[in-house]
C-alpha cells in the first residue's frame, strides 16, 4: 500500500482548538503534539462525536483546511474519509469558506444537521475514494446534484475550495511519526527549527518535494 502522509491544520498560535459550550479554547500545541507524537480528538460538530479530522496529501487534494499545521505518517487507519469538508454536507445554504469569518461563531456553524443521505459521501478507506472520484470535477458535480436534489442550492464556484482537501476522520487518539510542518510565516519556521523538523510553506510543496525523491 501506497505510504499517506497526511496533515492536521493548527491556528495561529499552531495549536489545536476544541469548542467548550460558545467558547472555542485551546486544546493541544505543536509542541505537546510532536513531544507525545500523539494528536488528540479535538473537533466536534454537526452532532457527530468528538473526533480528528486531518487531511490525506494527494495529487488531487493538495490543499489544507488552514495555512498551517503539521505533516505526519500514522500505523493507524482512518475510520472513514470524505471527498471534501464536511460543512458541503450541512442542511443549509449558508456555507463560509474563508474560517476567519467563523472562528468566533463555530457553536452555530457546527450545530448545523446533515443533509439526510449523506452517508454516501462516506468512504471505508482512500482507495475507494479515490475509484468513485478520480477527479475534483466529479467530486464538484455530484456534492452539488446530491444538494440540489434535496431542496438546497448548488454550490457558487466561490465554493470550490472546500472539495480541494479531504476529510480523514479517525475516532481514538493518533500515534504519529512527525515529519514536517507548513505554513509560510516566519513563527512557521522558527517552530519547525525549534523542532528539528523540516517546514514547507504549503503541503503542495511537501507533495512536490516527494515527487522530485521519487517517493
Amino acid at each position: 500500500m501506497k505510504e499517506r502522509y497526511y496533515a492536521k491544520s493548527l491556528e495561529e498560535d499552531f495549536c489545536t482548538k476544541t469548542l467548550k459550550g460558545k467558547k472555542k479554547v485551546s486544546y493541544q500545541t505543536i509542541y505537546d503534539i510532536v513531544k507525545n507524537k500523539k494528536i488528540n480528538l479535538n473537533t466536534k460538530s454537526f452532532g457527530r462525536q468528538r473526533r480528528l479530522s486531518c487531511t490525506i496529501i494527494d495529487k488531487n487534494y493538495l490543499k489544507t483546511y488552514r495555512s498551517r499545521g503539521i505533516i505526519f505518517k500514522t500505523q493507524q487507519s482512518p475510520r472513514y474519509v470524505l471527498p471534501f469538508d464536511l460543512i458541503l454536507l450541512s442542511a443549509t445554504d449558508n456555507i463560509i469558506v474563508q474560517y476567519y469569518r467563523i472562528k468566533n461563531n463555530l457553536h452555530i456553524y457546527y450545530n448545523h444537521t446533515l443533509i439526510p443521505g449523506f452517508e454516501k459521501f462516506i468512504f471505508k478507506d482512500f482507495g475507494k475514494l479515490k475509484e468513485k472520484f478520480p477527479t475534483l470535477a466529479r467530486v464538484w458535480e455530484e456534492v452539488n446534484r446530491f444538494r440540489k436534489a434535496n431542496g438546497y442550492k448548488t454550490l457558487p464556484i466561490q465554493k470550490h475550495r472546500l472539495v480541494e482537501y479531504n476529510e480523514a476522520v479517525f475516532y481514538k487518539p493518533v500515534k504519529i511519526e512527525p515529519v514536517a510542518i507548513f505554513g509560510y510565516t516566519k513563527e512557521a519556521r522558527k517552530i519547525a527549527k525549534k523542532l528539528g523538523l523540516h517546514c514547507f510553506e504549503t503541503s503542495k510543496e511537501f507533495y512536490n518535494s516527494l515527487n522530485k525523491k521519487g517517493k
